[in-house]
């Protein structure tokens, strides 16, 4: 029983760990201004149904995501601070095999480094001890960023029953990390080893979740509150994102209309 309210929970912080794919580096949103374009080019297949599901995954944000986010942010800062840091030095253990798929071998070799450095004398990832020595963070990559920058179209676009939203392409390179491409669920869940619990990947995705919600909740109430079209907004807000990382452009992210919404950068 315990397992299965576990599974639940994980399941549905994941709804908040998909939108991650809006956030910099640091974990936040970072939104302007912009004037209609590239989004469309992809297609909502089923904009209906997927209306309906975003309300609903709007509902549960309001009545169970964000109050435990708020409750978060009561945590000392340095607790927050070194559970992000544990976080972010995790999710290496995707970026680096992405880093090599997509030929990008000097950010692999960096976040190798910082990897190493930061889990022995970070203790874990809780300390960003590899920034003190120039080692900065880098962005994160995946197994759906690496399928477009093999040139995979996005397919259509839909939204998930509390897993957010997706594409066809992006399901896939979830998929990937499922069937072997994410060390970390290796050793956690599909195989049994004696250093680690099921509990423990599930523990550190909803965590993922509750950190992200809890830098973003100003953020997310901007969005919501001066966009005309929530379900647009976002829509354009999460492919855009995509086309950017998978393009290693820097540039921000952008909405699509100028009337959406005012700039968005919350710390």
């Amino acid at each position: 029983m315990k397992k299965i309210i576990t599974i639940f929970l994980i399941s549905v912080f994941s709804q908040i760990v998909a939108l991650n794919v809006f956030a910099g580096s640091d974990g936040t949103l970072k939104i302007k201004n912009e004037s209609k374009k590239q989004s469309a080019e992809v297609k909502d297949c089923f904009e209906k149904i997927n209306r309906g599901i975003f309300a609903f995954n709007q509902g549960l944000d309001k009545v169970f995501f964000k109050p435990i986010a708020k409750g978060y942010r009561y945590l000392p800062k340095p607790i927050r601070s070194g559970t992000s840091n544990a976080l972010n030095n995790l999710s290496n253990v995707v970026t680096i095999p992405n880093n090599i798929l997509q030929g990008q071998f000097k950010e692999a070799g960096v976040n190798t480094l910082r990897f190493s450095i930061n889990t022995t004398l970070g203790i874990a990832g809780i300390f960003d001890v590899a920034s003190y020595y120039g080692l900065n963070k880098l962005d994160k990559e995946d197994y759906g960023q690496t399928l477009g920058s093999w040139g995979m179209k996005e397919g259509c676009y839909f939204v998930l029953p509390v897993l957010g939203p997706t594409t066809v392409r992006d399901t896939l390179g979830s998929i990937v990390n499922l069937s072997g491409g994410d060390p970390w669920y290796n050793v956690t869940i599909a195989n049994n080893t004696e250093h680690f619990e099921n509990s423990d990947y599930y523990y550190s995705r909803l965590t993922t979740g509750v950190d992200f919600r809890a830098k973003n909740l100003e953020a997310f109430d901007n969005l919501e509150n001066n966009s005309l079209d929530l379900y647009a907004s976002v829509r354009s807000l999460y492919l855009q994102d995509r086309k950017r990382k998978i393009q290693n452009s820097n540039e921000t992210t952008e909405t699509m209309n100028d009337d959406d919404w005012e700039e968005i950068d919350t710390q």
